[in-house]
């Protein structure tokens, strides 16, 4: 089962769009409603269709699935589009745990969850702009 699940693409093992819009859809919601997220909230603007929308786009991708999110915008750039922000530690940390709860609650197959959880922390680390 191993040597298969490494031959698919997260994409594919999440379940394709309607997974990973799911997954953006509960990351938000999420972070609009976790005390914990505050600060990472206030970075966005009050309505976040937009925000949901073009990181559904990126994640495809990312995933490996359609490269929605370069078709549109071109490369993604994540540190240059989120340099105006000041993500620090504290910020990561809100992200991931928004993440994390939002993969706990939409894909079951746990270790898909620990190979995503490690990916998107070293994303959100890499994202951190300020010492903290």
């Amino acid at each position: 089962m191993q040597m298969i699940n490494e031959m698919r693409s997260h994409y594919e093992r999440i379940g394709g769009a309607e997974k990973v819009r799911e997954l953006v859809q509960k990351f938000y919601q999420l972070m609009d409603e976790l005390p914990e997220a505050h600060r990472i909230r206030q970075m966005h603007h009050i309505n976040l269709q937009s925000a949901e929308d073009k990181l559904f786009m990126f994640l495809s991708g990312w995933m490996g699935g359609p490269q929605l999110f370069v078709e549109k915008f071109g490369h993604p750039r994540l540190r240059m589009r989120h340099f105006p922000f000041s993500i620090g530690e504290e910020e990561r940390d809100q992200l991931m745990l928004c993440m994390s709860q939002a993969l706990e609650n939409v894909v079951a197959d746990e270790a898909l969850r620990t190979e995503l959880i490690a990916a998107f922390y070293k994303v959100a680390d890499f994202m951190r702009n300020q010492e903290q």
